[in-house]
């Protein structure tokens, strides 16, 4: 790949597109299984890759939770073959009826399922994205073109240039899988100003990545937004259910989206969860950051202030509130969330039923972790992004949400009066 600019990248991507939308269902699984076995064939030259971006993620001192969503291992690179395999027994959306009626005049309508084209993303410090986009699209019929940041260059460029040569050896075209990694800036530029060429942009990462996408770009943006993620605990909660989910929401992987930030307390349940629930936390070594009340009933408490509630801290650090009424703590999810996912940990039916029905985001859940909003854990096998937006795709993106649709309409010589 030493094309002098990302434009020429672009054009092979669209030229690409067309071959891969006219590959069988059967064709794209081995595709798909071909790239597989080869990212456990090079799993050793991946992960040297990946080394040399740890080295100078944490010289560059990036932070804890983006060397932790940089890192590939062999567990890591494992996990990215079964994925692409589980994508590859996804049933193919391409085709796929939508619905269809015949016409009064015997014009026979159908709405069928087809692929974008061209899906871009432009992301960071997460190699991960780089084999997980790359399968649904291909999977979905679609080229991609990558712009995967230079905190994952190494990486990614070793898994580009992997699963090009899987394509080869399963004789697809290796043009629809493409990085414009190589062009910095200059390449993320050209992806969002790709008319004509890019039919979709996916940003993934911080909220000041995904605001730039969606306010520069002349291309369609899918958002997926922040993580400010919620959970409330009322007063009919069981002290083990809130604190394991609690615990398990922040701690099994706090760099991610899905990671709690703020647990919201109602007043009647404080004096019984709120010092189970942080002794929970801080023995697994969360900062926890709390109002009045919160720092009235557990020691070690930092004053919460109101950026706290604010914040995706993507880190061992929670907000922990009490508030007086579920309306109260619905209130201040509408105010707060940036749409991703909540969850209420309750047994009483009307209060679970009233939070699923009144909060606004695109994962809403009860009485479970916040941590399985995943593609993966949804059964999509990988996923594109969580969609914080409400046009097209909403929550974890699959194979089906890399797809538009088209009309066919079949007569015998109908013409309009």
């Amino acid at each position: 790949m030493t094309d002098q600019t990302p434009q020429v990248r672009l054009e092979r991507a669209k030229e690409a597109s067309r071959a891969t939308a006219a590959l069988t269902s059967d064709d794209k699984a081995r595709v798909l299984e071909a790239i597989a076995s080869a990212l456990e064939q090079n799993a050793g030259r991946i992960i040297k890759a990946n080394g040399l971006d740890i080295a100078r993620g944490q010289a560059d001192g990036i932070g804890d939770s983006l060397i932790d969503r940089l890192r590939l291992d062999e567990k890591r690179v494992s996990a990215l073959a079964s994925a692409v395999r589980d994508v590859a027994g996804l049933p193919d959306p391409v085709g796929r009826v939508v619905g269809g009626h015949r016409m009064p005049n015997g014009v026979s309508l159908e709405q069928v399922r087809v692929p974008f084209g061209v899906v871009g993303a432009i992301y960071e410090a997460r190699p991960n994205v780089t084999v997980d986009i790359a399968a649904l699209a291909l999977r979905s019929g679609n080229a991609v073109v990558l712009r995967g940041g230079s905190a994952a260059r190494d990486s990614n460029t070793v898994l580009v240039q992997v699963m090009r040569d899987a394509l080869e050896g399963a004789g697809v075209t290796p043009e629809a899988v493409q990085t414009v990694d190589d062009f910095g800036r200059d390449g993320a530029k050209a992806l969002m100003q790709g008319r004509g060429f890019i039919d979709v942009l996916v940003p993934r990462g911080s909220a000041g990545l995904i605001e730039t996408v969606v306010t520069e770009s002349r291309v369609p943006v899918i958002e997926t937004g922040a993580g400010n993620v919620h959970i409330v605990l009322d007063e009919s909660a069981p002290e083990d259910w809130a604190r394991d989910i609690v615990v398990n929401a922040k701690v099994q992987r706090p760099s991610v989206c899905n990671a709690v930030e703020t647990v919201l307390v109602l007043r009647q349940a404080a004096p019984r969860l709120v010092p189970l629930v942080a002794s929970a936390l801080q023995s697994e070594g969360v900062a926890i950051h709390g109002d009045d009340m919160v720092a009235g009933l557990v020691s070690n408490v930092i004053p919460a202030t109101e950026e706290d509630w604010a914040t995706e801290y993507l880190s061992l650090d929670i907000a922990i509130k009490v508030v007086d009424t579920l309306d109260d703590a619905i209130g201040h999810i509408r105010r707060y969330s940036t749409g991703h996912t909540e969850s209420i940990v309750t047994t009483d039916t009307r209060n679970a039923e009233r939070f699923l029905a009144e909060v606004d985001s695109a994962v809403v859940m009860v009485n479970t972790s916040t941590r399985f909003t995943d593609g993966g854990e949804f059964g999509f096998g990988a996923e594109v992004g969580i969609s914080t937006q409400k046009l097209h795709a909403r929550g974890p993106m699959g194979l089906s949400e890399l797809t538009s649709t088209k009309w066919l309409a079949r007569g015998s010589g109908q013409t309009r009066g």
